[in-house]
């Protein structure tokens, strides 16, 4: 097991190198003058010229990426643009932030998939499958920034069950009752388009399973429905946790709509502020962190994967 996921953590290296290299052209082709947004309007060409030494933008695109790289290993994520202050923490906050709406989404996503896509398996004729199957497909085709203003409208400032925005309440204690209640609709709203997804492949991996032969001979033998389908269910943990693992990684990267809807303070709502800023430095460090927590989330999925599928290991 530990060799598997030892060469599992090699493969990660060369992803995250490439990623790195796409951030960091991604960002150099972007419109926008790092030294003009720090300098401002009134920069004189010389004061232009020294801070363009200073921060190594006469140099090579080559030459500035392995610099970039290099501060990025130790720690240094540079300094914001529009904040004046060290990038590092505010990215690091931000990600917390969102691994914890997105952690409270993947809890919903996970249950209310696993729980419609093996009620539409078992029960295929009933009234109950139906409501499933369009819940999974109104789920999967709303846009999620849609049902956050509905609820927003309607359960928030309309019946007032729950706060509009943000993640504390300013004049609150903050503590978890506080955090828990600013982080229910948010994360409802994240998780329908994951949970209608894991509905789906969860109904047409347990269909699958259950026409295999060893469920006709666990039947034939004399086991009870309940034991058969304990089996049958043990067989669909891998393609589980392959389609579980992957919207969870949508969720890290695809909270962006819904924290701009709900200003809950995550890398999606930070980095989509700092685009409308023109703050590169804080672009190019959540895309980045965003990235590492993707392929991060991906080796824990293929351990878990390993553990519950000898064959993978092999």
């Amino acid at each position: 097991m530990l060799g598997y996921v030892g060469r599992r953590l090699l493969m990660a290296i060369p992803i995250l190198f490439g990623v790195s290299i796409v951030i960091f052209i991604t960002i150099k082709i972007i419109p926008g003058d790092p030294v003009a947004s720090l300098l401002g309007p009134t920069g004189s060409p010389e004061a232009r010229a020294a801070l363009t030494e200073r921060l190594g933008l006469n140099e090579p695109w080559p030459v500035q990426y392995v610099t970039w790289l290099g501060h990025t290993l130790t720690g240094d994520l540079g300094t914001s643009i529009a904040r004046r202050s060290d990038v590092a923490p505010m990215v690091l906050d931000a990600l917390m932030n969102t691994l914890i709406l997105s952690a409270a989404a993947a809890v919903i996503a996970i249950v209310l998939g696993v729980a419609v896509g093996a009620l539409t398996a078992l029960r295929r004729t009933g009234i109950l499958a139906r409501l499933g199957n369009a819940l999974a497909l109104f789920s999967i085709s709303v846009p999620q920034y849609s049902i956050g203003l509905l609820l927003i409208i309607y359960l928030a400032a309309g019946a007032g069950l729950f706060p509009v925005s943000g993640m504390y309440n300013p004049n609150g204690d903050g503590g978890f009752v506080d955090l828990f209640n600013h982080l229910i609709l948010p994360a409802v709203t994240a998780a329908l388009v994951p949970a209608g997804i894991i509905a789906r492949m969860f109904r047409s991996s347990v269909l699958d399973v259950m026409s295999m032969d060893f469920v006709e001979a666990l039947t034939s033998r004399g086991l009870s429905h309940r034991r058969v389908m304990v089996h049958a269910f043990h067989n669909t943990v891998p393609s589980l946790l392959t389609v579980a693992g992957l919207q969870i990684g949508y969720l890290l990267g695809g909270v962006i709509f819904v924290e701009a809807v709900f200003a809950w303070p995550g890398i999606g709502l930070l980095v989509y502020q700092s685009i409308t800023q023109r703050d590169l430095p804080v672009i190019q460090a959540g895309v980045l962190v965003s990235a590492l927590a993707f392929v991060v989330l991906n080796l824990v999925v293929d351990a878990l994967h390993g553990l519950v599928d000898p064959r993978i290991r092999a």
